[in-house]
This record gives C-alpha cells, structure tokens and sequence, in this order.
C-alpha cells in the first residue's frame, strides 16, 4: 500500500531582534502562504511551519544596548511578530520559537547524534578574545575594515557593503564591540562540520535539481560548490544559544545557523508530538523551504549536509527562494527606518491585507530585486483591484438588485450560457494550476486578473442593461453568467486574496470557502446579499503621509509605537480617578510568569492590585516605589486574587514596561494626578 504524499512547507525562522517589515513579507512569507492555500485547496496534506530565530549574536549585542536581558528581547519581538503575521493572514499550523525547551533538547539531540557518529572535528583555532570584557568576541562582536572594499564598519562574519563573506581575521584594525578595545588572538575549541568531506555528496543532490529549482538559486549554490567547500565551526563561545551538550563544552552554544533550521524540526514536534516523524522522515514527504536570496547557502548546503550527516531526515525538495524588494528606489534599512513595517501598515490602513497581498505578490522579486513605491500601490489598488476586479463585482451585483432585487431567477441549478465563459473559466484554473505549482505566484495571480477583465469586456459588450427589457431571457443568461465568473474568481482568489474571496462568497450568499474541485452550483432563488464594495480608492493624502514618513525617518524605536487611539471628550477624562500611591508589598502570582500581587497604599486605602510587570520588575526591588494608580477602576478577579485597580505604566515600541511616576518623591500618598 503505498503511503500517502505530505507536503511540509516551511518559511525562513524571522530573527527576533526587530519587527517585521514588507521586504520579508514578499521575500519570504507570502509566497509560502499562497502556495499553502493552494495546496490546502487541493485536500493535500500539509503542514505549515514557522517560528522566530531567538539565538545569535545581534540578539545579545541589542540587549547589551538596552540593558536588558536577551530573553525580553526576543520575547519583545516574538509577539510583535507572531500578531503581525496573524493579522495579515499568514496562515501558519504552527508559530513557535527556538527559546522554547522542545527547540534546545531537539537541537542538542541533533548535535550530538553528529558527535556520536564523529562526524565533527575538534579544532583548536586563534580567535579574538576581548581581555577587558573577559570573554570570546563572536564574529559579529569584531568590526573593522573590509579588505576588500575598504568599508570601516564592516563585521567579522560579512562587510553589509560589498557583501563579501569573511572571517574575523580577514579585518584590517580589528575592534572589539564591546569594549571598543583591540582584542588579541587566543586558542579555543571548537567543533566543525567537514563540509570539504561532504561536497561530493552535496554536488550530487545540487546538481539532481538543476531542471526544477531556480535558476537564481542553483547559480549561487553552484558558485559556492566552485570555490570549494570548507569546515565550518558548528559552535560558538558565548552565554545566549543553545548550549553544546557536552562535557568539556562550558560556556559554548551552538551556531545558531545550526539550530535554527532544526527549529522546523522541533516546531513539527510541538505541533505534531505523535506523528512529527512522518513528515520528516518518510520519502514521501515534499520538504519544501521559502527563503530569501540570503539564505540560500545555509537551506542549500549547510542544513542538508546537516540532515545527509545525520541520515534519518528527507531532503529539501525545493527552496524557491525569492530576491530582494527595495523600497522608493533605495535598499530596506532597519537601522535607517528605510522600510515599511508590517504592524505599522496594519494598524493604519485597516482592513486592507489583501490591498498589501495583492501588490506584493504583483511586483514579487520572483526572478529579480523589485521594488515597491508608494505610488505604484496606490495605481494598482485604484486602477486593478477597484477598477477591475471590485467594479466588475460591483455592477453586476448592482444589476442583480435593480432588476431582480438580488434573487437569482429561473428554475433549479442554472448552469453557464456561454461557451467562451466556461472556457475562459477552466483556462484560468489550468494556467493558474501551472502557475503556482512552478512558485510563478505573479503570474498566477495576473491570470486571475485576466478572468476579471474579461468578466467585465463580457459584460460590456452584451449590455444586458440595455437588452432586459427587449430579450429579457439573454439578458438574465448574460448575468447569471457573469455570477459563475464571480464565483470562480472567488475560488481562484482563495491562495492569494484570502479576506477578499470570502467577501466574495458573502456577497453571493455561498460557503466561504470552496476547495479546488468543489462544484459551484447557481441556484436560482437564492438570495445575493446587498452591494458592498470590495475596496476603496486610496486617496492623495493618505500617500503623501507614507512619503513623508520615509523622508522623515524617525527612529527605529519609535517608528514600533503604537498610533494615537480614537479621541475622547474631557468629561471622560474626569472621570477617571489616578492618584499616587506607595507599594507595601510585592509578591509573585502562582503559575503566572508575569503577574505580581501588590499591595499599595492610595492614601484612601491599603488595597490589592494584581499587575503584569514580573518581567521587568522582581518584587522585593520595588517596595516603597511611588506609582500612579486608577483607583475607580471596577475590581475584577485576576487567578482567584480581587485586584482593585490598575498601575500605570509606561510602553515603549519593544514592550519594555516602567512606573509612571510623579517627578519629586515628597508627593503624599493620595496626591491627585491630573
């Protein structure tokens, strides 16, 4: 009996050092989720996975800055991500982290079964050591000058201006980042993977897929295999990672570009506990990575060296990695706010996912860098989606109202009239089918706008407006017609405009959701719902604020705070009681990692207020601490304790949390705050 195929898709781990941006989104995420719900149309079994990359260098680098922990940074950004990911439809079985313990008892396994089998080799190698720090600098705690370019500020690992990859010792005037002192050279232990032993074996399963994988990506993978493989260290010295599972390992972790590809593996175990195993290790498993361009080498060549060293896993089928998208004619910068980030445009163009899908996926960096303007996303969702596809679906619902009052006329099921339109229909599917199989999810897509378009020369050209009166039976044919394009558009739309296609299927008073083979029946009698335009026009103004925004670029942090909410009047400002108070005493809640029970003192009373601020505050540093407090808040119940009460605190843009407090400490208790 043979076993049933199983498609494990997985998108490229997102680092935990910052938000979301629109770069990864048509790098990486939205061309794996349409090609996820495509699969999902098609009943395949599949599994989507994805998490946030919490390891690494630049991680404990930020968290030095900000002096805070590593583990509230990515906690930070863990959340800031997952919710932007939610709220645009990414459709993710499972979203988890490499904190988490799953993760660091699944990559120290792997590790150590590559030990066990000696598959490493030990290496004593001179690397930086920073003797005022006192410690190892990894290779992006080293900057100096690229001896190939001349770049001053270049890393240990890379220089970010001319992208040649380097070693620590390659920079001229090395300097430490910590301490801005020269390190010296000191012998450590390391473990490497012999990726010169290996090339034989990968060449083989690189060159097997040079008719099916991107040219762009087999054309990288090949430069690499060119210049000849080398051992690359699969440990590190340093405290934040996952700690190298052996005895004469003290104070190293593993590379994080070893642990974070096995975070698709112990991410499938969270999900799937009992049967993780069938789709990681049965041949019939379509092991397939979405990537960008920057990370071909590591899903190419290191994590299936990694996997072939072990032996047990299936290989990637195919890594369709896409390009770069630049933004306004220059390169994404996080550190200069040269992007648009995700939670931003969500939170001030609300309810327009499927505004940002559709021009993303419209100008994918499939083949190439492409770029997004402002400009070009305002004419695509006025002169396509509303022009095109949300008027055609518009007049025909208007036309369905005025001469039918939105019930559909005849007699039982009433099929296609036109030969041309059903052919047309099924063309679509075909190419549409070709299309995304072959990760081509622009063209896809313009072949679903293609079947909108001749909806609407289709219904121009018959003018049933004109004829329903004369031939009243044509004019109905052509309509009804015109209701099966709707809906195959909405079938069609599913992969790529998820929140759209189920408007759609309201609008037509079907199920929201159809799988690819699933008849859609035209009953008449059934009752369409009132008109309701798809999309608005994006208007001057709203444009102009996005260009602004870039050629007044704020900072970074800042760029993470949240919008201004909806305005209240004055009375109900006065209505709300703050006051200072005084903290008596502090104690942890039970089985709850962020809540502390308080007990405060308002000057009224000495009340209770349970308070979500473990993870910035421990209990016994805070007694005595001046905060403001609502104090007409209505109790509620948090865990079993009554808290009375809310504290305030202060936000900022990573969710690092701080007592709102009065300037002077000889305020009293019950002072009155305005």
């Amino acid at each position: 009996m043979k076993t049933p195929e199983r498609y494990l898709i997985t998108a490229a781990l997102p680092y935990a050092n910052g938000p979301l941006h629109i770069g990864h989104i048509a790098g990486c995420y939205l061309p794996a989720d349409t090609y996820v719900r495509y699969l999902r149309l098609h009943g395949k079994d599949v599994k989507f996975i994805c998490g946030s990359d919490e390891h690494g260098v630049p991680i404990t680098i930020k968290a030095k800055k900000e002096n805070i922990t590593p583990q509230q940074v990515v906690n930070t950004y863990h959340e800031i991500m997952k919710n932007a990911f939610t709220d645009f439809g990414i459709s993710f079985d499972i979203y988890s982290r490499t904190s988490n313990k799953i993760h660091h008892q699944t990559a120290a396994d792997f590790f150590k079964t590559l030990y066990d089998k000696r598959v490493f080799s030990e290496e004593f190698t001179e690397q930086y050591f920073d003797e005022k720090a006192n410690q190892f600098l990894a290779d992006r705690y080293i900057t100096g000058t690229c001896p190939k370019c001349g770049n001053p500020s270049a890393y240990g690992d890379q220089c970010e201006k001319c992208g040649v990859s380097l070693n620590p010792t390659d920079l001229i005037n090395p300097t430490s980042v910590l301490s801005g002192e020269k390190p010296i050279l000191k012998k450590t232990k390391n473990w490497f993977l012999p990726l010169n032993q290996l090339q034989a074996q990968i060449e083989k399963y690189i060159d097997s897929h040079k008719a099916d994988w991107k040219s762009n990506v087999y054309g990288q993978c090949k430069s690499w295999l060119n210049q000849g493989l080398q051992p690359r260290a699969m440990t590190r010295d340093l405290d934040w990672g996952v700690k190298v599972p052996l005895q004469d390992a003290e104070g190293k972790v593993l590379y994080v570009w070893f642990d974070a590809p096995i975070g698709y593996i112990s991410a499938t175990k969270e999900l799937l506990p009992d049967t993780w195993e069938q789709y990681w290790k049965n041949e019939n498993t379509h092991l397939i990575h979405f990537i960008g361009k920057d990370n071909i080498v590591f899903h190419c060549i290191i994590f299936p060296a990694m996997l072939m060293a072990h032996g047990q896993y299936v290989l990637p089928e195919n890594v369709p990695a896409n390009e770069f998208l630049n933004l306004e004619g220059d390169k994404i910068s996080t550190s200069r706010n040269w992007a648009v980030w995700l939670h931003e445009y969500l939170n001030e163009f609300p309810n327009k996912q499927d505004e940002l899908r559709y021009v993303l996926t419209s100008i994918a960096p499939e083949t190439s860098d492409s770029e997004f303007t402002w400009k070009d996303y305002q004419n695509r969702v006025n002169n396509e989606m509303v022009a095109v596809l949300g008027n055609f679906i518009n007049r025909i619902a208007v036309l369905m109202q005025k001469y039918f009052d939105g019930t559909i006329p005849g007699n039982g099921e009433i099929p296609i009239h036109n030969n041309s339109v059903e052919t047309v229909i099924k063309n679509t599917y075909d190419a549409l089918a070709k299309n995304i199989e072959n990760y081509k999810f622009r063209q896809g897509l313009f072949e679903v706008m293609e079947l909108a378009r001749f909806g609407n020369k289709f219904l121009t050209d018959a003018e049933p407006w004109k004829t329903i009166h004369t031939d009243t039976e044509k004019a109905t044919q052509v309509l009804t017609d015109c209701l099966h394009i709707i809906a195959h558009l909405g079938v069609c739309l599913q992969p790529f405009l998820p929140f759209t296609s189920k408007k759609i299927f309201q609008q037509l008073n079907l199920k929201e959701e159809y799988f690819w083979k699933d008849p859609i029946s035209i009953y008449a009698g059934n009752r369409m719902n009132k008109p309701d335009l798809l999309f608005q026009k994006i208007e001057d103004e709203a444009i102009q604020f996005q260009i602004n925004k870039l050629q007044h670029p704020i900072s970074e942090a800042s760029a993470n705070i949240q919008a201004q909410k909806e305005s209240i009047s004055y009375d109900d400002f006065t209505k709300m009681d703050i006051r200072v108070g005084e903290i008596l005493t502090a104690e942890k809640v039970e089985k709850a990692d962020k809540l502390l029970k308080l007990t405060i003192d308002t000057g009224i009373d000495k009340r209770t207020v349970v308070s979500g601020i473990a993870e910035y505050y421990s209990p016994e540093k805070i007694i005595g601490k001046k905060v403001s407090i609502l104090v007409n808040l209505a109790p509620r119940k948090i865990k079993g304790i009554e808290s009375c009460g809310m504290i305030l605190m202060a936000e900022n843009s990573e969710g690092k949390l701080a007592f709102v407090q009065p300037e002077k400490n000889d305020f009293e208790n019950g002072s009155i705050i305005r």
